[in-house]
């Protein structure tokens, strides 16, 4: 049996998690064919990662060349693991050159290029996955099964409540995501993850969303509210940053150093920005108010300077509530090891029956990064025949789709001081 082929585009942080997946446990059925990436040195650094496993380097390629690896390595499947706003262009291209896809959320930051998706996938018929790990976390995939099994009843409204802590939400605004150009926002980039699962839990499809957001915390007017008097451009190098918690330190840490600190001449990219600098574009206090198609409305929260990391979800129905509250691992993203990336460090779930009394729901957790559902993801995508998933959580672009409507019309609402309807960003 031959093994599927498999290209990948964007080799930093996250990139790890495949293309070391592919090299190790996948090994007999996959193998990577190509890399592509702006930078050399992080290329070299994931050829090096593949010999390490025991698998053979790979040609590499820069952004331009990316026809140019799929005709001469013949990948069945690419994996886009890029900056956000480029995932579009690396989807498209790949579909248009005969391959299926694979990739990071989120699908991408705006309805124009979430509309080029899907016309090219209606004009391609190739396949599109989307890597929502969360769906596949133990304890998110339990409340599924509550509210697929009527535990509450008909779910009537939401409550969802996200907190990043000072560790890992400080590090949005250091990296590109600190420019909205790049990342579309939190509202984008990390609360796809969050609408994916209420879309998920409810089999729900956003309508309207109305929201707030800005900047109150990160940023240099905001710490000179505070009092804040002494200001840097990028931790490393710097005297100021020595004194400052919010500072990280590239050249301590061998992963952050040799995927960064070390590619800069080639990449031209600086991964520790002062995140109290004045050109951060993103806000780091949203709040939205989501009426979806079968009726139920949303109140969603995401703070990212919080002491602690994890969320409060509330979900009410007609027979009862269901509250589940998790506190995470935080981490700097690409700063230790993969298994540790949001991984649990406490979580429950109570019911509130209407007319009985409370209960809570055991849940059998995972190993493994992001609440366990991160190796269940990846047998989902590498293995040819995965265990059969009574809760079908394998996403596609029609869910990617989805998720970010919800944060692209967020972020048109904060913009313009009016509720959006999601149905006038795209057309299927």
């Amino acid at each position: 049996m031959s093994k599927k082929r498999y290209a990948q585009v964007g080799t930093g942080g996250r990139a790890r998690m495949y293309y070391e997946a592919v090299a190790s446990k996948y090994h007999d059925i996959a193998e990577m064919v190509g890399f592509c990436d702006q930078s050399q040195t992080r290329m070299n650094y994931a050829n090096g990662r593949l010999e390490e496993l025991g698998a053979a380097k790979v040609p590499t390629y820069l952004p331009h060349e990316f026809e140019k690896m799929i005709s001469e390595t013949k990948p069945d499947i690419v994996i886009v693991t890029s900056v956000d706003r480029t995932h579009d262009d690396y989807i498209c291209r790949a579909m248009e050159a005969g391959c299926d896809v694979i990739t990071e959320k989120p699908l991408t930051i705006d309805e124009r290029k979430a509309q080029r998706i899907i016309d090219t996938q209606k004009k391609t018929g190739r396949h599109i996955r989307v890597t929502f790990n969360y769906r596949y976390a133990p304890y998110h995939t339990k409340v599924r099964e509550l509210i697929r099994d009527g535990a509450i009843g008909t779910p009537t409204s939401v409550h969802f409540e996200w907190l990043l802590n000072t560790e890992h939400g400080a590090d949005y605004y250091r990296r590109w995501h600190r420019n909205k150009y790049n990342s579309g926002g939190l509202l984008v980039h990390k609360a796809t993850h969050h609408f994916d699962l209420v879309n998920f839990w409810l089999g729900a499809e956003p309508e309207t969303v109305f929201g707030f957001g800005s900047l109150q915390f990160y940023g240099r007017a905001a710490a000179e509210k505070r009092g804040v008097e002494k200001f840097y451009y990028r931790c490393h190098g710097s005297q100021e940053a020595k004194d400052d918690p919010f500072a990280i330190d590239l050249e301590s840490n061998p992963t952050l150093k040799a995927l960064y600190l070390d590619a800069e001449e080639d990449s031209g990219y600086i991964r520790d920005r002062s995140v109290f600098s004045d050109d951060i574009s993103i806000e780091d206090t949203m709040n939205l108010v989501v009426r979806y198609k079968n009726g139920v409305q949303m109140s969603y929260s995401l703070t990212s300077y919080m002491p602690w990391e994890g969320f409060n979800v509330q979900i009410n129905g007609t027979k009862g509530r269901l509250e589940y509250h998790s506190v995470e691992r935080p981490y700097i993203n690409a700063g230790g090891d993969k298994k540790d990336e949001g991984a649990l460090k406490y979580s429950s779930i109570r019911v509130y029956p209407m007319f009985d009394d409370p209960y809570d729901v055991p849940v059998k957790t995972g190993e493994g990064g992001h609440g366990g559902g991160d190796p269940v993801l990846l047998d989902d995508i590498f293995l040819d025949n995965p265990p059969y998933d009574e809760f079908h959580r394998a996403a596609d672009f029609h869910d990617g789709v989805k998720s970010i409507l919800v944060g692209i019309a967020g972020n048109k609402s904060i913009a313009s001081g009016m509720p959006v309807n999601v149905d006038t960003l795209i057309h299927w």
